[in-house]
């Protein structure tokens, strides 16, 4: 009996401290990514690319994702604002189709915007973006929570990046929505001290001068 106590005592010490490492993560990246992240356009500097993280187009309920369409308007705003030149639609394989004739909506020209179907994660989209697409210095567009640790792993990967703030929703879909950011950011950490060397393999593209696939 005494060991199964002592068991049940050390797997929940052990949760416990996972969850504490976590929130200290979320904590700490949040805080890091103030002086690279910028809700206003006009103070953000520009860049030739912009690197647009997917997410679902469609939410939970059926209708459309607002994380999405968020996302959507801030790429089109840094357009419309001439921040960027051409963008990198990151995501899973049918997030870049959707995002691409989503920002054509808005007056994007479909000539700049390069799809990405194989950014099935962060770290995945930061590596394709300096490895695939040859960049050196981007803006990343998501909301606040996920700028956080893209921003870290992008500088941790020797982009010189900024973030623009896509409006958050004021109201997450569901606990787990809110609550993923935790165990992600420690994950980011994870991805760096694991394979911070790590280098994507492909066929180059050469973003001004390739088409857009």
């Amino acid at each position: 009996m005494r060991l199964i106590l002592f068991a049940l005592f050390a797997v929940g010490a052990a949760a416990l401290a996972v969850v504490l490492l976590a929130w200290l993560a979320e904590r700490r990246l949040d805080r890091d990514a103030e002086a690279w992240s910028f809700s206003d356009v006009s103070k953000l500097p520009a860049a030739d690319v912009a690197l647009v993280l997917g997410t679902a187009p469609i939410g939970p309920e059926g209708g459309p994702n607002v994380y999405f369409v968020r996302r959507l308007d801030a790429a089109a705003a840094l357009w419309k604002a001439g921040k960027v030149r051409y963008f990198i639609l990151s995501g899973g394989p049918a997030e870049p189709q959707a995002m691409r004739a989503g920002l054509v909506e808005r007056g994007v020209p479909a000539s700049v915007l390069y799809l990405d179907p194989e950014g099935l994660r962060t770290w995945d989209s930061v590596l394709r973006a300096r490895d695939i697409y040859g960049q050196r210095r981007i803006i990343i567009v998501s909301q606040r929570f996920h700028l956080s640790r893209a921003l870290f792993l992008a500088r941790q990967a020797g982009l010189e990046a900024w973030g623009y703030e896509a409006r958050d929703v004021d109201t997450p879909y569901s606990i787990f929505t809110e609550l993923r950011r935790y165990p992600s950011a420690l994950r980011a950490y994870l991805d760096v001290w694991l394979g911070e060397s790590d280098r994507v393999e492909g066929k180059s593209v050469r973003i001004g001068i390739d088409p857009p696939a």
